[in-house]
């Protein structure tokens, strides 16, 4: 959804995600007699969900990164008061607020950050901020900016847009290792803008059992419209932890190090996703989660690579964030103490994800534009040859770093 354009305009990029070989691992949190990082990975967890649900009606592949999203969004709700912070913060389901949010996902998010050697696997997460030079801002925004996000502060000029444009975008593909080109594309930058916010996260590993290449050969996949496609199925014979429940199987398939995962929720009926999508919560997802079992599976799944655009002004409105998007009802005095309009325009999200026999590569990265104004085992036979739903997690504090749809693998 797009506003008019205000007298100044602030584009705020608050968030670019990369993930490359491997999967990552859900945060579960429940309120009383957690710590706080518990208990704001719960809230980023109930967040995708949310969102999820609104983006599910979309037809066809669906990827995203809820924690990108929902990490770029709270650095913008750190420069929001009154209602407008009230509604962010129920809509994010943030528990807590002021320096103790922040300083927690600062914990959050620096527990995510690892180095290849040392767990055999990359995490890499990163913020930015872009300001307008000569602009004023609150040095109590930017102070909490650089705390608790590690987002320096860059100056640059938005009336140059391409210049300022093709700064920003380099430094989203260093990031992203190349995976992320043109985050802001051409006119989205105007003399009016003021500020952007990025924040990056890139993610490369590899299965702890990689499938055999030379095992993968085409098959059928079934589509929701009772047709069919071409996928390749990769295929293995392994102890896995599953769970089976009466409308749906799942397993899940470890990362090199363990502590990373990707879970699949397949529903037993081939055109069962739909119901399987409507019955879906945090608390079942966990519920499922807590009740699995090594087994012996037999597992056949789609190599699939799949790219999204998501627009999610509209859809953040409908989760109760409406003050932030309204020129005359937004409070964002705590960014800036220009006395003028100051408000999100529109919060855009576009990832990637290539998942194959070696592992999992993904990216995604989150725009928000603001403007002023043990018995004998039984084998399992798992064969994902109709549509699912894929979470990648991260095994330690639960948290969803992003939640896919295969509709259609070719």
């Amino acid at each position: 959804m797009r506003h008019s354009i205000s007298n100044k305009a602030v584009i705020l990029i608050v968030s670019l995600l990369f993930v490359s070989v491997s999967v990552l691992g859900i945060l579960c949190v429940s309120a009383l007699g957690k710590t706080n990082k518990e208990v704001v990975v719960e809230g980023v967890n109930d967040f995708a969900f949310d969102l999820y649900a609104e983006l599910k009606k979309e037809k066809g592949n669906i990827f995203l990164s809820p924690l990108s999203i929902s990490t770029a969004l709270t650095m913008t709700y750190a420069g929001s008061a009154g209602k407008t912070a009230e509604q962010m913060a129920a809509a994010l389901h943030l528990p807590q607020t002021g320096e103790m949010l922040h300083a927690t996902y600062s914990e959050l998010l620096g527990g995510l950050n690892v180095d290849e050697k040392s767990r055999g696997y990359s995490l890499t997460l990163a913020n930015a901020l872009w300001g307008q030079a000569g602009y004023k801002f609150k040095d109590e925004f930017k102070r909490v900016m650089d705390r608790y996000y590690d987002a320096g502060f860059k100056e640059l000029n938005f009336k140059e847009e391409e210049k300022a444009r093709g700064t920003i975008n380099a430094w989203v593909e260093e990031i992203t290792r190349e995976k992320i080109k043109d985050l802001i594309p051409k006119g989205l930058l105007t003399p009016l803008t003021r500020l952007v916010l990025t924040n990056a996260i890139y993610f490369k590993g590899d299965w702890a059992s990689q499938f055999d290449k030379n095992l993968t050969k085409e098959g059928d996949f079934l589509l929701l419209d009772g047709k069919k496609s071409v996928a390749h199925m990769m295929h293995k014979n392994e102890d896995l932890r599953y769970a089976e429940r009466e409308s749906v199987k799942m397993v899940e398939l470890p990362y090199a190090g363990n502590r990373l995962s990707m879970l699949i929720v397949l529903p037993k009926k081939n055109d069962g996703i739909t119901e399987i999508e409507g019955m879906l919560t945090l608390s079942l997802l966990e519920e499922w989660i807590d009740n699995m079992s090594v087994k012996k599976v037999l597992l056949s799944m789609p190599r699939f690579k799949m790219e999204s655009e998501f627009f999610l002004g509209r859809t953040l409105q409908s989760l109760g964030m409406t003050d932030a998007f309204d020129a005359q009802s937004a409070d964002f005095t705590g960014i800036t103490a220009v006395p003028e309009e100051f408000f999100i325009d529109e919060v855009i999200h576009k990832s990637f994800v290539d998942v194959n026999e070696e592992g999992t590569e993904a990216a995604a990265a989150t725009g928000v534009v603001m403007k002023t104004l043990s018995m004998p085992e039984e084998r399992v036979i798992f064969t994902a040859d109709h549509p699912f739903i894929f979470f990648i997690r991260d095994n330690v504090s639960g948290s969803i770093l992003f939640i896919g749809r295969v509709a259609d693998p070719s």
